[in-house]
């Protein structure tokens, strides 16, 4: 309780472009770094019920928003959420985790230790007080200051009923830039933000698109190797090395599981690094 900060409407630690938006929150609690509030801050949403890609691609986006000095907003839920925050912190980053319940209370009680995490390395903030219990009205209300603190949203997967898809609709009130990862249409998880793209919303197809609509000038291909993990190096090297490969053979060459390779391929495609066609993965030389 002694750590929460109390900020009103018209402090100068809330950032105009949250004051102006409807339904403006007249009051923030907030546990952690409150500085974070007035910095850039992109907001990634999806649903509870994720794929394995959907985490993946979550993280990825994340660490790449950290590594521009970008803060990481989302809300702590299972699936997309966490795997949002846990990116960011990853990448030694700044987070921001916008709750529907009290700032101390920790919903879902799974996600403790990123609370944790957040709270020591980033910032907790709600609308309402300490001790507040979560209630489902809540969740909506809360989204729109998720894309309220936000320059941009990105939806990585959302079914046809995810909360995500309530999050991109105040966005695009809001003025905010807004895109959404396409998914597979066989897949539950990205019936709804499929739809969304279908209806106008921006495909983000490589992460560097997101980079460079927020201005900020990408890191070349080469600066960008240096970040990545052991596994993504490793098999970005044999790929670079054969020219182009096919998962199975990416599986022996470097004794990794397919589930992972295919995860990593994935993260490379959405870092601008790779393209895969026909079963074959190869260098993005553009």
């Amino acid at each position: 309780m002694d750590r929460v900060t109390v900020l009103r409407k018209g402090d100068p630690e809330i950032p105009r472009r949250l004051t102006e938006i409807r339904d403006a929150p007249e009051i923030l609690y907030c546990d952690g770094d409150v500085s974070l509030l007035r910095s850039r801050c992109v907001a990634i949403v999806g649903s509870r019920k994720c794929t394995q890609y959907g985490i993946s691609v979550a993280r990825a986006i994340a660490r790449r928003c950290a590594e521009c000095g970008l803060t990481v907003v989302s809300g702590m839920a299972l699936g997309i959420d966490a795997a949002a925050h846990q990116g960011a912190l990853e990448a030694g980053g700044r987070t921001i985790a916008v709750f529907a319940c009290g700032p101390d209370v920790c919903y879902p009680r799974e996600n403790r230790r990123i609370m944790k995490e957040i709270r020591d390395r980033g910032l907790i903030f709600s609308e309402y007080p300490p001790g507040e219990k979560p209630a489902p009205y809540k969740f909506p209300m809360r989204n729109r200051i998720i894309s309220g603190i936000s320059e941009a949203v990105v939806v990585v997967e959302a079914s046809y009923r995810s909360g995500a898809l309530i999050t991109a609709e105040f966005a695009e009130e809001q003025g905010r830039q807004l895109y959404a990862v396409p998914g597979n249409i066989t897949s539950p998880a990205s019936f709804g933000s499929n739809q969304i793209i279908a209806e106008g919303v921006m495909p983000l197809l490589v992460i560097e698109e997101l980079i460079r609509g927020l201005g900020i000038v990408p890191e070349n291909s080469s600066e960008i190797r240096e970040i990545l993990g052991e596994d993504e190096k490793n098999i970005f090297d044999q790929i670079r090395k054969h020219s182009e490969l096919t998962s199975d053979e990416l599986c022996r060459l470097t004794l990794l599981p397919p589930q992972k390779i295919n995860g990593i391929i994935t993260v490379l495609e959405m870092k601008g690094l790779v393209v895969s066609s026909m079963g074959r993965v190869f260098v993005n030389r553009m």
